[in-house]
Order: C-alpha cells, then sequence, then structure tokens
C-alpha cells in the first residue's frame, strides 16, 4: 500500500471519529433538551438537520473506507 493511500486512509479514519463523537453529542444535547419538556423547536429542528447531516458524512466516509468487492 502506497503511503499516500496509506495517509488518507489515516485522515479519513480520523474525520469518522471526529464526526461520530459530533453525532453522539448532538444525539446527547437533543435528549438534554427535550427531557427538559420545552424544548425551542427551532434549536431542535437544527440540531436534528446537524445530526441527520453527520449521519450522511459518516456513511459516505465509511463507505469510502471499505474495499470494492467484485461478486
Amino acid at each position: 500500500m502506497s503511503r499516500v493511500i496509506r495517509a488518507n486512509e489515516v485522515a479519513a479514519r480520523a474525520k469518522l471519529a471526529q464526526l461520530t463523537q459530533e453525532h453522539r453529542d448532538l444525539d446527547a444535547a437533543i435528549d438534554a433538551m427535550v427531557a427538559t419538556g420545552n424544548p425551542d423547536p427551532l434549536a431542535l429542528s437544527r440540531l436534528k438537520k446537524r445530526k441527520l447531516q453527520l449521519k450522511d458524512e459518516i456513511t459516505e466516509i465509511r463507505n469510502g473506507l471499505l474495499p470494492d468487492i467484485i461478486a
């Protein structure tokens, strides 16, 4: 494996870890907001939208890290 490919994989895995942590943090923030009993609908909507964006980015990176297997 070339160094460039290896460096790209390491960078992708680091970005994946960062995005996954941010996704977990948003999940906790959403849960805390809902637990207050009277969450701000606009703020809650923005957090949920960002969480979905993160999920899409995480999926894209994971798909890029998986080897192409031709059956």
